[in-house]
Parts: C-alpha cells; sequence; structure tokens
C-alpha cells in the first residue's frame, strides 16, 4: 500500500512552510504566536508545547481538507494522531516535582497537573479536534520523529486508521536549554498520512526502517529506492560525500521533533519542482520520501 502526505504543516521562528525548511535560519525571527491562527480560546493553562502542537494539527488537517471551519470531513474514528516530542512537558514535570519537594502535593495547581502527563500534547490535539482513532505519543530520543512517522505507517497498513496526523514538537525554554546545552527548536512540524494516495498528494512516504547502525539504514535505503538527490541529516556521515544534505539545525535542537520536520522538508523539496527521492536519516531510523506522482 503505498501512502500519501496530504497535509503539511511548518512552525518554526522565520519559516511558516516547508520550503523555508529548504533555506537557512533567519537569526532573530520572531517566535510562532499559536493565538494567531487558532485564537485564545482554552489555551491559557496549555504549556508552550502543546500549544504549538495545537498550532500545528490545525494548520496540517486544514491543508489536507480532512478539517473545514473547524468541522472534521472524515469520520472522526478513522482520524488519529502520533506525536513525537523528548522534552515536549518537561518544563512542567520539573516544576511539579519541585513544588512537591518543597511544598507537598498540596500545593500543585489542579490546572496545571495535567500538563505533566507524558500524552498530554496527543490528548489535548484529539480532543480539541475531535480525533477519535489511534492516539500515541512516541519519546524515544532522537529518531522518535522518524520512528512516529513508522509507527503511523503501520496503523494506516493494518486499517486501524484512514488518516494518521504526526506532529513533532519542541518547546524552548530555561529548562529544556539547559538539559540539551543550548537553544531548542521552538516549533516543529506535522504531516497528515493518508491511505489514498491519489488526491492531494504531496509526497509519497516510501521505506521506512530501523536498523542497528545508521551506515546500515543508509545503505538499505539507497538500495531500496535508488537515485536519491537530496539527504536530510543533521550528520555528515553516512551521507555520501557528493550528495546535498540539509541539516536542518539553524533553529536549535529538534530533538522529538527532527524527524517530521524532514520529512515536512522533502514535500518541500517537492514543491519546488524535484523529482528524485529524499532520504531522511536520524540516528539508526530512516525514511524515503517519494514525489507524488513516483510509486516505491
Amino acid at each position: 500500500m503505498t501512502l500519501a502526505v496530504t497535509g503539511v504543516a511548518v512552525a518554526l521562528p522565520g519559516a511558516a512552510d516547508a520550503r523555508a525548511l529548504l533555506h537557512t535560519a533567519r537569526p532573530g525571527a520572531d517566535p510562532v504566536d499559536p493565538t494567531a491562527l487558532i485564537g485564545r480560546k482554552g489555551l491559557r493553562f496549555k504549556d508552550r508545547a502543546t500549544q504549538l502542537g495545537l498550532h500545528l494539527a490545525h494548520a496540517a488537517l486544514t491543508d489536507a481538507g480532512v478539517l473545514q471551519d473547524g468541522e472534521l470531513t472524515v469520520p472522526s474514528g478513522r482520524l488519529g494522531t502520533v506525536v513525537s516530542s523528548n522534552l515536549g512537558n518537561v518544563d512542567t514535570v520539573c516544576r511539579a516535582v519541585e513544588t512537591i519537594a518543597k511544598e507537598s502535593t498540596s500545593a500543585l495547581s489542579p490546572m496545571d497537573t495535567p500538563n505533566a502527563s507524558s500524552n498530554i500534547i496527543a490528548s489535548e490535539t484529539a480532543i480539541r479536534y475531535g480525533l477519535r482513532g489511534p492516539n500515541l505519543t512516541v519519546c524515544n530520543g532522537r529518531s522518535s520523529g522518524l520512528d512516529a512517522i513508522r509507527w503511523a505507517a503501520l496503523m494506516l497498513r493494518t486499517g486501524r486508521a484512514d488518516h494518521i496526523l504526526v506532529t513533532g514538537v519542541e518547546p524552548d525554554n530555561e529548562v529544556t536549554r539547559r538539559l540539551v546545552d543550548g537553544p531548542v527548536a521552538d516549533g516543529g512540524a506535522a504531516l497528515v498520512l493518508s491511505r489514498d494516495a491519489s488526491t492531494r498528494a504531496k509526497a509519497l512516504l516510501g521505506p521506512v526502517l530501523r536498523t542497528a547502525r545508521p551506515a546500515d539504514t543508509a545503505e538499505r535505503l539507497t538500495r531500496q529506492a535508488p537515485g536519491g538527490e537530496l539527504w536530510l541529516s543533521t550528520e555528515e556521515h553516512p551521507v555520501p560525500g557528493a550528495a546535498r544534505r540539509i541539516a536542518l539545525t539553524g533553529w536549535g535542537e529538534l530533538s522529538g521533533a527532527l524527524g517530521v520536520v524532514q520529512c515536512a522538508a522533502a514535500a518541500g523539496w517537492f514543491a519546488e519542482g524535484h523529482n528524485g527521492p529524499a532520504y531522511a536519516l536520524a540516528g539508526a531510523a530512516g525514511a524515503v520520501l517519494l514525489a507524488p506522482e513516483r510509486t516505491p
């Protein structure tokens, strides 16, 4: 079964669409303001990562045509979501732990405590937009964005849903900066993957795989989809020396958002008229994105 990327959204400072990911990040750009797209209602007690995730979800679902004027155009039970975020609510968790240590659990805010759930971004996305299909959060380090894509593809291919919203998002704040020893991206990307590849396809999803070593993953990607023109990888090795490589490091540490942002960049690559396969590589996880008219 060929799966299609039918919706794409990007929310990073100075980058509002997939094509912007192909160019150098703009230093000093204003942070993304989710209220400008989805309004202030319901955001007051949400952490930064959840606000950004809701922003990305609205934009991607709208781009895919499954959300129009706030209403779903497809059965809600056939639309699921997978979120990838390694650092998303760590500031809330640290704040709660500090409060308990100093004042006991009685001092916790009942409005803030739900935000300490590791699935908070996916849960709030499902509640706000009525997604009643599978709901999952992936949080397993550098490869988690591409692993989220892999889980979404598995659920589509096994018939658990017709469309899966995949969101990769991270927040930039004092806690996350301290953990990664530098700025975090403060945003990310979202894709809608669909079983029907005949319409609205902005890219096709080729093999998505994981091996024990990045070099083995790179070899399998090029063997299964030869002739690629673009590598999306933060690391030079094992990308072939003569290949075009985009690292996507200018926005800060993408962490769990990395793999999803890489796939969004591939959609931007095809939107600019390129036809060859694009390879995404994060750790030992990898994926091939194909131009809409190609099949694996």
